[in-house]
């Protein structure tokens, strides 16, 4: 059942992003007087297709890792006559660069959109409130300590803790100095301190763990919430509400160490020692052995947390009018961008391993997660997609889309088009590349698996 929902929350991700990416295409090559052919979310074989009253297909194919328009085009075959000047290639260059840049220019208005309908409903942040700091860590150095509440990276402004997430995550691999804006018990001030060139782990990157950084969290005690039907814990006697004071006679002080004790003892029995309306009394339990997708045995029970209210002053509520959500927009989708970029970058001179390169299988897990989510960490998840996939395409390489806005740039400049020589050699070394780099991100998917 994981699988199912991790596929089609794979191919909901995809689709939304690849339509608009083409349709991006599409809108502009009508604008511009271009046939188009076939509109086609997917590759592969259509599951079904229709067409609109100027002859376009509008597919949806078998493999959701993609789409494509397809346009007249004099290279691919003879055009007839009375069509040639709807081809592609009858086209000046200016118009052939706008249909090729439609695609991630519809990406990062998306993007835009996303993030400024979010600032208009509004979202409720966990304030970042620094819990433990780890000894000898960049956070440390920092002089960061439990209680404060970061509200600036570098300058840049950050109201959660995915916002301080993506500052830091800019600062991997580098030398010099980082600085934070913070505040404790009213008390505003200005930290600073070493990177060291510290860097993210190859296998799971964590940046605020490998930063240093804990999140504060309020207290949660164990404290039985709800308790499924059919479950271990149901056929033991336990109820909602019970307090598990001790397992085997080891004192339990959260609920996180008595769900260690829970996954440390597939079907090994355990003396728990709960309190229920302010009386102890002991209940034997023997988990059940379970097995977890990356293929690790784990003790499970079948109970919830009780659970646990955040308080108000460690919640901040974000919301904006209309107008001035553009700018917030505008600033997190530029965000987004030169993180990418910078990731690219440090990849490119080694300051950041590429085994952090993610790919369809990760997109997958990572959207699924998103989905269960809700509504926030989906748009959020589409919105950074959205820019990456935006960024990937506008790379100069042959094959993708700023492949060809250089070729057509080269040829308005030059007034006459790349000799397909030059074109077709560019073709395989694009394919090439792109092919080399799925092969490793797939590996990269695998390896974490």
């Amino acid at each position: 059942m994981q699988i199912i929902q991790t596929v089609l929350a794979l191919a909901l991700t995809l689709g939304i992003l690849v339509t608009l990416h083409e349709y991006g295409h599409f809108w502009v090559a009508r604008r511009c007087g271009v046939k188009v052919l076939r509109f086609s979310v997917g590759f592969g074989k259509p599951l079904f297709s229709w067409y609109d009253r100027h002859g376009t297909e509008f597919a949806i194919a078998a493999i959701p890792l993609g789409g494509y328009v397809k346009m007249l085009d004099e290279r691919e075959g003879p055009v007839p006559e009375d069509l040639r000047d709807q081809a592609f290639t009858s086209k000046p260059p200016s118009q052939r660069i706008a249909i090729a840049a439609a695609g991630p220019i519809a990406n990062f208005l998306f993007a835009i959109f996303a993030y400024w309908l979010l600032s208009v409903v509004g979202v409720t942040h966990v304030a970042p409130i620094v819990g433990d700091v780890a000894v000898d860590s960049v956070a440390s150095n920092t002089g960061l300590q439990e209680g404060m509440e970061i509200h600036a990276v570098d300058g840049h402004r950050v109201s959660s803790w995915r916002d301080v997430n993506m500052r830091i995550l800019e600062r991997a691999g580098e030398q010099g100095l980082i600085t934070l804006d913070v505040s404790s018990s009213g008390a505003h001030g200005t930290l600073s301190g070493e990177l060291g060139g510290w860097s993210l782990s190859d296998e799971t990157p964590n940046p605020l763990g490998e930063f240093g950084v804990t999140p504060w969290r309020p207290d949660v005690p164990a404290v039985l919430g709800q308790i499924a039907d059919g479950g271990r814990a149901q056929a033991a006697g336990l109820q909602a509400g019970d307090r598990v004071i001790a397992v085997s006679g080891e004192p339990v002080g959260n609920w996180f160490e008595l769900v260690d004790f829970v996954r440390n003892a597939p079907e090994q029995s355990l003396d728990l020692t709960i309190e229920r309306a302010g009386a102890e009394r002991s209940v034997r339990i023997t988990p059940a052995e379970k097995v977890q997708d990356n293929g690790e045995t784990i003790g499970f029970v079948g109970v919830g947390v009780q659970p646990v209210t955040w308080p108000d002053n460690a919640m901040r509520d974000v919301r904006y009018g209309p107008l001035a959500a553009i700018p917030i927009a505008l600033d997190e989708t530029w965000a987004d961008t030169r993180l990418t970029l910078v990731a690219i970058k440090k990849m490119v001179t080694g300051l950041l391993s590429p085994s952090n390169l993610s790919g369809p299988i990760t997109i997958a897990r990572v959207a699924e997660a998103s989905v269960s989510s809700g509504f926030e960490d989906f748009v959020r998840f589409l919105a950074y997609l959205s820019v990456s996939l935006g960024i990937l395409n506008l790379l100069p390489v042959p094959v993708l889309d700023g492949g060809h806005i250089v070729y057509y740039t080269i040829e308005a400049i030059r007034k006459k088009p790349v000799s397909d020589a030059v074109q077709e050699l560019g073709l395989r070394i694009g394919m090439a590349m792109i092919l080399t780099l799925m092969v490793f991100a797939l590996y990269n998917d695998l390896m974490r698996l």
